[in-house]
């Protein structure tokens, strides 16, 4: 059984919430370890969020290196970029040098190869991990019924999305599994119903991917978490 989610009042309290949750995490893990691994998701939720961190002033950018939990095989400069939206949100906004970004290479022809660049980049656990959810309880870009789902070695893999762009690279259960601390941010009264499958329904990750993340920080608008009982 999953814990409690923290539910705020609305998307911009939201946003709040989670950049308040993510600058303690980011901090906590420099001083525990005197660095941070954070990966990055992205989406249309995470967005504000990534912009209020950035004005953070007490944020230590400079012990903190960035990953992604999944990006489309599109070019980094391609507006369904994962690695854009990210370095337009928080990235460029914090200064953080090219060399502590890694980017994962999507749009490389030979995905495979560009899977293993990427497992070989991420450390043995990633100390914060954003994570987000779709309607059909996707999370990064682990889709119900993907093999990605049975991976048990592999840290990054190839998968298919059901819709545009369709090739994608993703972290594996795995990691998830292995991550210090995971945070899941969702919004909106469309997630509802999903949210309470993935928190309180049985355990059936094959079919509802997020609750690999059960175990996680669950930040919810009130919308998301209208159907919780």
């Amino acid at each position: 059984m999953a814990s409690a989610p923290v539910v705020a009042a609305d998307e911009d309290d939201l946003a709040r919430i989670a950049a308040d949750w993510l600058a303690e995490q980011v901090k906590y893990s420099v001083v525990a370890g005197g660095r941070c691994a954070l990966a990055l998701s992205g989406g249309s939720t995470p967005r504000p969020a990534y912009e209020r961190l950035a004005a953070r002033p007490v944020v230590p950018w400079e012990s903190v290196e960035v990953y992604f939990a999944d990006e489309r095989a599109v070019p980094p400069t391609d507006p369904a970029s994962n690695y854009r939206m990210a370095r337009a949100a928080l990235l460029d906004r914090v200064g953080l040098p090219p060399e502590r970004v890694h980017r994962m290479e999507a749009d490389d022809p030979d995905l495979e190869a560009a899977a293993a660049r990427y497992a070989a980049l991420l450390p043995d656990a990633l100390d914060v991990l954003v994570l987000g959810m779709g309607q059909d309880g996707h999370t990064a870009s682990l889709f119900p019924g993907s093999p990605a789902l049975r991976e048990s070695a592999r840290k990054v893999v190839p998968a298919r999305a059901p819709v545009p762009p369709i090739e994608r690279l993703t972290i594996t259960p795995p990691v998830i599994a292995a991550a210090r601390r995971v945070a899941v941010i969702v919004a909106g009264a469309a997630k509802a119903p999903v949210v309470a499958r993935v928190l309180r329904g049985p355990w059936r990750p094959e079919v509802l991917p997020a609750q690999l993340a059960r175990h996680a920080t669950w930040l919810l608008d009130r919308a998301a978490a209208s159907a919780l009982a």
